[in-house]
């Protein structure tokens, strides 16, 4: 058998799996690929600002607030973090120019 490019190699030759068979597969191991990456993201969403997850994952502002809501997340804890950050003197700040 000749090795595969491929993280999961399919049935025909020089082609990767499905997602329909990738998510048949690890459905039948019990691991439930849509479950885990809504506590993923519900979990950041506990964690971060809306508007950063927003922008960060390409969603509507809307949506990650409604996720924020959802997971009882209070980014006044990721204020605070950020305010205690050293600053950096090798940034310069933009010009008002």
């Amino acid at each position: 058998m000749t090795p595969s490019p491929w993280l999961f190699p399919g049935g025909q030759p020089g082609r990767p799996i499905s997602t329909g068979q990738l998510t048949q597969r690890l459905n039948q191991l019990g691991i439930r690929p849509n479950q885990a990456r809504s506590t993923a993201l519900f979990q950041l969403a506990t964690e971060i600002p809306a508007a950063i997850l927003a922008r960060t994952l390409g969603i509507h502002t809307d949506v990650a607030i409604a996720w924020q809501r959802l997971s009882a997340g209070d980014w006044a804890t990721y204020a605070a973090e950020v305010s205690q950050r050293p600053i950096r003197t090798d940034q310069h700040p933009a010009s008002n120019t």
